[in-house]
């Protein structure tokens, strides 16, 4: 049976106990009165119900990671798999294949010793399927009926539901920091290998990228490990080229719609400014490539450049400035919009021009968060890679000139965990390295946002 089969199951059942629980409490209701219930009928329904619902989730959670591994173990027991290789691709490749099968997620298998697994994987999916079922409704049964037994007028049901809820809330916001904790033990465990096979200050210093995943993983060669021309084309690109386009037409956009448009041109330029933050970064990415890269070399051989590059770091930058507008747009805009009109109105009323009130009163006072909206816009822009791999090339240059090919952090993340590159050779681990530099320092900006955005806050409630 499906996962979503067995879900309605556990939904059906729980809405018969909330039904028979609630019949129930109106029950006590026509014996002792209304004042005479502790809660109200819903609650002791609700109540039932959790209980019917929640064991029953938590067992079908805990039976989804052991059903497999029982299938396979009751498979690799049958006389069926006598002739499978004791190990190796061809031997995965055939239990992969002869489960597809069995499951009806395939038409037949590729490997004709493999068909002759497909009866045992069937049989043992589905008698471990009417086990999950089987013990899936006895445990919404038996741990329905406790909650059952256990209403009575003065039952506190009310209480016990609002505890519950908050409890699955209190869950649903540890999901979040959990996730975070997962992905940092995750990097920080294969960064810690690959520093045991490449020195960090090789790594964390150097100025030439060029790991080679054929060499020897005994013996590597810290030079080739160095990533300053992967941070510096991260900085280079994301952070000065992709500013200097942002900030002043996002901090431009945000005056004329707060301070000078007409509301109705505001109704209708706001929308159209943020629909930027909803393109897919792959068409900006064709857009650098087909449009802005072929217009930046032109213009460079107008200039007299020789043999300049169609991939370079100054298309990909304002690009990404063109794509991060939006960030910087509606944090300045929120920001100018949230400063007290009787500071704007004082300005005006001491003979200050709007020009003048927008540059001594305005924005110094919604600095903060504006502040706040370039470093998001920052983390936003060092974490970009579809618009460096398709405008920037993945070259590792250490150079300041903008017409030369650059490639970032999250490009070379990207072209390490790709391929066939074994997961103990160094230049796959270096993928895990930059990863937790990349984290650390998007991490860090975020911070520093956040600690911005409530300095801001605290000013202005």
């Amino acid at each position: 049976m499906s996962p979503t089969l067995l879900l309605l199951l556990v939904l059906g059942l729980s809405l018969l106990a909330w039904l028979g629980a609630r019949a129930k409490a109106w029950s006590f209701q026509r014996e002792v009165g209304a004042r005479g219930l502790r809660s109200l009928p819903n609650y002791h329904g609700w109540y039932v119900a959790l209980w019917v619902a929640l064991p029953a989730l938590l067992f079908l959670l805990v039976w989804s990671f052991a059903a497999p591994s029982l299938v396979l173990q009751s498979v690799l027991a049958s006389d069926a798999a006598a002739n499978l290789p004791e190990f190796g691709f061809k031997r995965e490749s055939m239990l992969a294949e002869a489960k597809a099968v069995a499951r009806g997620a395939a038409a037949g298998v590729f490997n004709p010793e493999a068909q002759a697994l497909v009866d045992p994987f069937r049989e043992a999916i589905g008698h471990y399927n009417l086990i999950g079922i089987a013990v899936t409704v006895l445990v919404a049964f038996a741990s329905g009926a406790w909650a059952f037994l256990r209403l009575k007028p003065d039952f506190t049901a009310r209480t016990r539901v609002e505890r519950a809820v908050m409890a699955l809330l209190l869950l649903a916001s540890l999901v979040a920091i959990l996730t975070t904790l997962g992905i940092f033990a995750s990097l920080v465990f294969e960064t810690v290998r690959f520093f045991g096979m490449v020195s960090p200050l090789d790594f964390l210093f150097g100025t030439h990228w060029g790991p080679d995943p054929m060499a020897n993983p005994a013996n590597p060669d810290g030079d080739t490990y160095g990533a300053i021309p992967l941070f510096w084309g991260t900085i280079f690109i994301g952070a000065i080229i992709a500013m200097i386009v942002a900030i002043p037409l996002g901090l431009m956009s945000a005056i004329y719609l707060t301070q000078y448009a007409d509301p109705r041109i505001r109704a209708w330029v706001k929308p159209m400014l943020e629909i930027l933050a909803g393109v897919p970064t792959v068409v900006y990415g064709y857009f650098a490539a087909l449009t802005v890269a072929p217009a930046i070399r032109d213009m460079a051989l107008a200039a007299g450049v020789a043999n300049p590059s169609s991939e370079s770091a100054l298309a990909a930058g304002i690009v990404m400035g063109v794509m991060i507008i939006p960030f910087v747009s509606s944090m300045a805009d929120d920001s100018i919009t949230a400063v007290p009109q009787a500071m704007r109105d004082g300005s005006l009323a001491m003979g200050a021009t709007t020009s003048e009130t927008i540059r001594r009163v305005l924005i110094p006072a919604a600095l903060p968060g504006i502040v706040a909206g370039v470093m998001l816009a920052i983390s936003r822009a060092i974490g970009e890679t579809m618009i460096v791999v398709m405008a920037a090339s993945t070259a590792a240059n250490l150079s300041a000139n903008p017409l030369e090919a650059m490639t970032t952090v999250t490009v070379q993340i990207v072209a390490m965990l790709t391929g066939e590159g074994s997961f103990n050779h160094p230049a796959t681990l270096s993928a895990f390295a930059l990863g937790f530099v990349l984290f650390m320092v998007t991490l860090a900006l975020n911070f520093i946002a956040l600690r911005v955005v409530k300095r801001f806050r605290e000013a202005y409630d």
